[in-house]
């Protein structure tokens, strides 16, 4: 078996995964991924970009390859041990912000830090200073019922951040916000990722977004592709068709 690379903090081979419907999810796909790095997953709706991140993070198991995270073989853990790498090392972004809505917005943001054992004080302080970061500070005693869908994400990316996780993992992040808003709130996740050393793997159908990485990895129906030509999304989120080059 070959070793993964030293320099990859993340590093996959010939992954596939099928859909429980048989239609399938990826095939064949490998990558490396060095430390620090932002790297885009692009392609349009369907070409498997999340069900790539999530193999990739454990939240599922691909059915063949393998996925090593610093030398650790991720494809052979068993759930509690998957789950606790991701607690420990991994940050997860959504395209549409799942909060917990019995607790307010700092407590929201200072979960992943307090189940990682941090005191309730310090994780507070580290929550609120990635809400101001965010521009939703003033929010952080409200409920998630209570904010908009824009503040909502905000928050999620928050909460991603305040870990500072090793790898973050970030499904279309910017997919519920405005145009206005997407601008600075990539500018925030992509300069506090690299002020901090954080790994991102992102995946994204805007071509806007995607400039913003060190590096592209295009998908086409579940493989890899040379290149996707992908156009910035508009106000009505994507609905353009994307132009295919492979």
């Amino acid at each position: 078996m070959e070793a993964p690379p030293d320099n990859d903090v993340l590093w996959a081979r010939s992954l596939h995964f099928r859909h429980e419907d048989g239609s399938p999810g990826i095939v064949g796909i490998s990558l490396g991924v060095r430390e620090g790095e932002i790297l885009a997953v692009t392609g349009p709706r369907g070409s498997g970009k999340t069900t790539l991140l999530r193999c990739l993070a454990g939240l599922v198991p691909a059915q063949l390859g393998e996925v090593w995270f610093n030398s650790t073989a991720v494809h052979r853990m068993g759930p509690l041990t998957r789950e606790r790498l991701r607690r420990d090392r991994f940050g997860w972004i959504d395209p549409a912000p799942v909060l917990v809505p019995e607790l307010n917005v700092w407590e929201n943001t200072a979960l992943p830090l307090m189940l990682r054992g941090t005191g309730r004080r310090r994780a507070k302080v580290a929550a609120l200073e990635w809400l101001e970061r965010l521009d939703v500070g003033d929010r952080a005693r409200s409920r998630p019922a209570e904010l908009l869908q824009a503040e909502r994400q905000r928050v999620s990316i928050a909460r991603a951040l305040a870990p500072a996780p090793t790898i973050l993992f970030a499904d279309e992040p910017t997919a519920p916000l405005h145009r206005a808003d997407r601008a600075h709130v990539l500018r925030t996740l992509t300069t506090a990722a690299r002020s901090h050393g954080i790994t991102v793997v992102l995946a994204t159908h805007d071509a806007e977004t995607a400039d913003l990485a060190d590096r592209r990895i295009p998908l086409l129906d579940g493989r890899r592709v040379n290149t996707v030509h992908l156009p910035p999304v508009t106000e009505s989120e994507g609905r353009a068709e994307c132009s295919l080059s492979v």
